[in-house]
């Protein structure tokens, strides 16, 4: 596997071997400090792993994403991400934890990284 960094206005992508250390790096490119960890409930261990990895620039965890993203979902991680001062959302898992990321950032605006694992 050869790592490489794809970069276009949006999306950048960072991929290989160890890219989770570039995790903050990227954060800081996004002109954020503090971001909310999203996951579903069965990958909470992985948000916190990611978490623990962004020390300091973890503003929380929110490990309540599921299928199809309910209306009431997206609001209470909009809600929990204000009320932690978090300025972007990492998303780590599939489909469901990048629609809620995705769901955020329509509502309020805050970037995400999607980290996919599926």
């Amino acid at each position: 596997m050869t790592p490489f960094v794809f970069a276009s206005y949006f999306p950048r992508v960072v991929f290989g071997v160890g890219a989770l250390q570039q995790l903050s790096h990227e954060i800081e490119l996004l002109g954020a400090k503090r971001a909310l960890v999203l996951s579903t409930p069965e990958q909470a261990a992985s948000a916190q792993r990611i978490a623990d990895l962004l020390g300091d620039r973890a503003a929380g965890i929110f490990p309540k994403a599921v299928m199809h993203v309910p209306i009431e979902t997206a609001r209470e991680a909009r809600d929990e991400a204000r009320r932690l001062g978090a300025d972007c959302a990492v998303a780590i898992g599939g489909g469901s934890t990048t629609g809620l990321g995705k769901a955020i950032a329509l509502d309020s605006g805050l970037p995400i990284l999607a980290i996919p694992t599926t």
